[in-house]
């Protein structure tokens, strides 16, 4: 018998202990939104816990279908690609000759300088 068998009993407990519990506060949130301080927060609350009942419920019942027949593992082996079209294009660059624009031209040639400097100076 599987550990998990074993636990079993303790994990319907706990299942059933998250789901109450979740109940218990959507009924509270429930009588809030009625009292005469109550906001429509508290309404929202109200709907919202039932749905987390719902999940432990739906949680447990996966973990126990998981424990019966647990899924196929991934071949680690298989190559997985990305769809054609799933993804947006990448920009390209615009082609402008350098040759317009002198200044940038000659903004270049400095960078260039100061590289070729860079290039000379010892390294301490």
């Amino acid at each position: 018998m599987s550990t998990t068998r074993r636990r079993r009993p303790a994990l319907i407990a706990l299942a059933a202990v998250g789901a109450l519990g979740c109940l218990a506060l959507a009924w509270w949130q429930w009588t809030r939104f009625e009292s005469a301080s109550g906001t429509f927060q508290n309404l929202g609350y109200a709907l919202q816990w039932p749905l987390f009942a719902g999940f432990v419920v739906y949680a447990y019942y996966k973990f126990v279908r998981y424990e019966e027949a647990p899924p196929e593992p991934k071949r680690q082996d298989e190559i997985t690609e990305i769809p054609v079209g799933l993804l947006p294009e990448r920009p390209s660059a615009a082609d402008r000759p350098d040759d317009d624009d002198p200044v940038l031209s000659e903004y270049n040639a400095y960078l260039a300088d100061l590289a070729r400097e860079d290039k000379e100076r010892p390294t301490t």
